[in-house]
This record gives C-alpha cells, sequence and structure tokens, in this order.
C-alpha cells in the first residue's frame, strides 16, 4: 500500500505538491472514483488510477526486451548522448527500470531492463554463471586454434577470462558464450587471438532470448515464462 501522491511522484507524473494539488482538485480517480485525499493509502498492485481523465499504468514492478540499435549508450543518462532510455517511456526511468549490466555503443541486440535490482545484481554475479551469447563478425579467418583458445581462457591485460565456447559458423563469424561481462570482453578475447570485431551482436542472456520479431529499437515486456526462466537463472523467486 502507497500514498496516493507518493504512487505518482513515483510514477513521475510530478512533484509531490503539484500531485497533492491535482488530487485536491478531483483530477485523480482510484477504480473509477475521485479521491480528494493525498494520503490516501492504495495498492499499486491491484488499484485503476486515472489522471485528468487518462487510463496510466501504476505497476511499480517491469521487466523489458529491448533490442538495442547500434548508436546508443547503455546508461540511464548522458548529458551529451542519447542512451537506451530514450526509446522507452518516461515513466520506466521514473520507476528505476534500468538495464543489467551494458552492452557497447556500437553493440546491438539483447537488453534486458528491470526495477528488481536484487534480480539485477544476481543476474551479473560472476558467481552465478548466467550465459551471454553473441554473434560476432571479425575481419579475419576463424579456424580451430581460436575455438581452443577460447575454451582454455585468455589472459588479458587486466584479467584472465574464463572459458568461454567458440562456434565458428562462417569464415568470420562466429557465435561466442561467455559467463562473465567484463568491459569490452567479447571484443579484447578476439583482438587477443588476432582478430578484431567488426559487428557484435547479442542473441540471448541467460534462458532470454532475443524475440525475432522485435525489431530494432523497439521493446516489450516479458512474458510470464520467460520472467520466471530468468528468476530461476538468479535462483530468486519471481517478484509479481
Amino acid at each position: 500500500m502507497l500514498r496516493l501522491d507518493r504512487w505518482l511522484v513515483t510514477l513521475g507524473v510530478g512533484s509531490r505538491s503539484e500531485m497533492q494539488k491535482l488530487i485536491r482538485k478531483g483530477g485523480v480517480q482510484v477504480d473509477g472514483l475521485p479521491v480528494r485525499d493525498p494520503g490516501q493509502q492504495v495498492n499499486e498492485n491491484t488499484a485503476v488510477l486515472t489522471v485528468n481523465g487518462q487510463r496510466l499504468d501504476g505497476r511499480l514492478t517491469r521487466h523489458v526486451m529491448l533490442h538495442k540499435p547500434a548508436g546508443l549508450l547503455t546508461a540511464a543518462r548522458d548529458k551529451k548522448q542519447p542512451t537506451v532510455m530514450d526509446l522507452l517511456p518516461d515513466a520506466y526511468a521514473a520507476i528505476g527500470c534500468m538495464p543489467v549490466g551494458r552492452l557497447d555503443k556500437d553493440t546491438t541486440g539483447l537488453l534486458l531492463l528491470t526495477t528488481d535490482g536484487e534480480l539485477n545484481h544476481r543476474l551479473l554475479a560472476p558467481g552465478r554463471h548466467v550465459d551471454k551469447t553473441y554473434l560476432a563478425e571479425v575481419d579475419g579467418p576463424l579456424e580451430a586454434s581460436h575455438i581452443a583458445a577460447f575454451a582454455a581462457g585468455l589472459h588479458l591485460s587486466d584479467f584472465d577470462a574464463q572459458p568461454a565456447k567458440l562456434e565458428i559458423l562462417g569464415p568470420t563469424t562466429g557465435r561466442v558464450t561467455v559467463h562473465e561481462g567484463k568491459f569490452h570482453q567479447v571484443k579484447r578475447m578476439f583482438s587477443a587471438v588476432g582478430r578484431e570485431v567488426v559487428k557484435l551482436h547479442r542473441e540471448n542472456f541467460g534462458s532470454l532470448t532475443l524475440d525475432s520479431e522485435l525489431p530494432e529499437g523497439k521493446w516489450r515486456e516479458l512474458t510470464e515464462e520467460e520472467l520466471k526462466a530468468l528468476y530461476q537463472d538468479a535462483q530468486m523467486e519471481a517478484v509479481r
């Protein structure tokens, strides 16, 4: 249960003073009835919220699959460059729906966002070994020696990359599955074996697979089945 004015502020509708004035003027309805007390307790999970005649989605727990295009930063905000949050309605940032990990600016593909901070933390924890799979195009032919090098693990300048799986799909195209998510990790692993990544696209994050029907730059909320599987990846019970 939440105070009505706090609920509206959390959803990013306006400041607390603005919401209190709006409520007292009768601009807010809960379950079809006007409420003029800003302090009235409401169940944010079940109540139907209407503001100035417009129905609002009042959920504070959300989980999103985004097909990230190239050219956007994976960040909550940036003063100079556009970010992935610019693709979502403002309410998502207001309730704290944030990216799980990062994709480089020029990397495309699956990006998960959630309001559940514990889920976010657990999915990224190295000890959980949540797989991430990428499709990589490189600047030279891939060979069996590269598969062996990835499988053995690679020494990079500041850390040792854990063993990873490399599948050769074409002369210069490979699919890489890693358990970690270090900065520029896949690119640096290829660089360590003498290949530079030309394009990188994330296909999977744990049990979650990028929806083939989801165009670049578009997003959708996770299905119940997808969400349940992700919580299993994190060894948690799903929060509804």
